[in-house]
């Protein structure tokens, strides 16, 4: 009985030995596999990152990176004479490449290169054309009859302030519904305003 029981106990041992070792081959393909698929999708990734254009995802159309420049910018936004309030937070921080923060809503911070003003109202939820300035809500200051949209860039009147690229110390003024006086008044504001930097 003594040889037979070694045999059954050799058998046994051998048996689980393949097993165990089966099992270890079949774990070592399953991770190859794992990392096969991981590295395709790094390889896929660099190659997409590689060959991305000029413009980052979620970027303004033609701006150079973020730290391509920093510039500050004084805004005056008013509508029959009531100052506009880019202070509270659902217009602060709106993107990394242009926008309002620290809880000041009077100067504007650009942190790219070839960044524009009408870039900027898009992040804010704001529509703006030569003769319109429209709230996300929906409000309306569209040049007519009686009222006037306007547009200031350092003083000097402009049609329309979308293409525009602000750089540092420019001083925008858009007003609605003002006399010639308050204009003059708004432009004196602005000029005197404090840019935060």
């Amino acid at each position: 009985m003594g040889r037979k029981e070694r045999r059954e106990r050799e058998q046994k041992r051998q048996s689980y030995a393949s097993k165990h070792s089966a099992e270890k081959r079949k774990h070592l393909l399953i991770a190859m596999g794992v990392l096969a698929v991981i590295g395709s999708i790094v390889g896929y990734a660099v190659i997409e990152f590689i060959n991305l254009p000029g413009t980052a995802p979620g970027g303004p159309e033609n701006a150079g990176a973020i730290g391509s420049a920093h510039d500050h910018t004084a805004i005056l936004v008013e509508i029959f004479d009531d100052r506009f309030d880019f202070s509270v937070p659902s217009y602060q921080l709106k993107s990394s490449w242009i926008h309002f923060e620290g809880r000041d809503g009077s100067t504007i911070h650009k942190h790219a290169t070839g960044v524009t003003m009408g870039y900027l109202f898009e992040t804010l939820g704001i529509s703006i054309d030569e003769s319109c300035f429209v709230f996300p809500d929906g409000r309306q200051f569209c040049t007519d009859d009686t009222y006037k949209l306007v547009y200031t860039i350092n003083g000097e009147e402009a049609t329309d302030i979308r293409e525009h690229e602000p750089m540092e110390d420019d001083r925008i003024l858009i007003s609605y519904g003002a006399t010639p006086e308050q204009l003059e008044m708004q432009q004196l504001r602005l000029d005197n305003q404090i840019i935060v930097r």
